[in-house]
């Protein structure tokens, strides 16, 4: 009988154990057969393959590539069906962000409900950069280098912009949405990350040019974000290319902290030595 299923006779014993496997608990090896709990103790025993920058060979689809493009479609779904309320919610000014300061990082997964083209291109471009970059970095320093990107575009918007005094009281914004900061810190990571691969970048940086003057010369555009999120990006990207050999996961855990302080230190930085009432 099967050790895992006590109810079932198992026909063959694992080539490795010796215990009897079940049709459900049978695994093909390069010689006859082998139970899970023999194939599950070899994949952790394996040398752990990695890229040339640290990354964690994985096969397949970018998971998280997907799972962030889902949660801003899911986002926009809900802008819409809420008339606004949504969009209001977590959207990120610097006259809110210091009193509600997860709007740093929620407004990236928010987009414009009035031209469908800029969740378009956002999606778009997350898609091919997470295409090459996900597999390169690992999962980990490619979620990092999103999340951190994202509130970096909205630090962007607080160093880059002061509060004005209106006829209503004093108004510090603009109001920011979009993934284009998180966007752009994956394009500023890119450059390092291909360099360091041997590749031309010459691609990426005209790629960056071109959308850093449509950024001054289209209105409504939030230049201040894109330049944070680029500079962010550029600093991880080119921190996890690289570091050495040996302290690659070192670097993955220290370099992000680093950033995480720098940004949160500046921040506080600049709304402390504001006059804003």
């Amino acid at each position: 009988m099967c050790p895992r299923h006590p109810d079932r006779v198992a026909y063959v014993r694992c080539q490795r154990c010796g215990r009897p496997a079940c049709p459900e608990c049978q695994r093909p090896a390069a010689v006859g057969i082998q139970c899970v709990d023999c194939v599950r103790e070899a994949a952790k025993a394996a040398p752990r393959t990695t890229t040339a920058v640290g990354g964690r060979v994985r096969h397949g689809r970018p998971v998280v590539t997907f799972t962030l493009i889902g949660i801003c479609v899911g986002s926009f779904l809900l802008q819409l069906a809420t008339g606004g309320a949504w969009t209001t919610r977590f959207l990120f000014a610097p006259g809110v962000g210091i009193a509600e300061p997860w709007r740093f990082l929620t407004a990236a997964f928010l987009h414009s409900t009035s031209f469908y083209g800029h969740i378009l291109f956002n999606m778009w471009a997350l898609y091919i950069t997470g295409q090459f970059l996900e597999p390169v970095l690992g999962r980990a320093r490619f979620i990092t280098l999103c999340l951190l990107s994202a509130v970096g575009a909205s630090v962007g918007v607080v160093l880059l912009t002061n509060p004005v005094l209106t006829t209503h009281g004093w108004v510090w914004g603009p109001a920011v949405v979009g993934a284009s900061g998180m966007v752009f810190g994956l394009f500023g990571a890119m450059v390092p990350v291909l360099r360091r691969l041997g590749s031309n970048a010459a691609q990426v940086i005209g790629l960056i040019a071109v959308n850093a003057v449509l950024g001054f010369v289209v209105p409504g555009i939030a230049w201040q974000a894109h330049l944070g999120g680029l500079v962010t990006g550029f600093v991880l990207g080119w921190g996890f290319s690289h570091a050495p050999r040996g302290r690659q996961k070192l670097v993955a855990w220290l370099l992000p902290a680093a950033v995480a302080v720098v940004l949160v230190a500046v921040t506080l930085l600049k709304y402390s030595s504001t006059v804003w009432l």
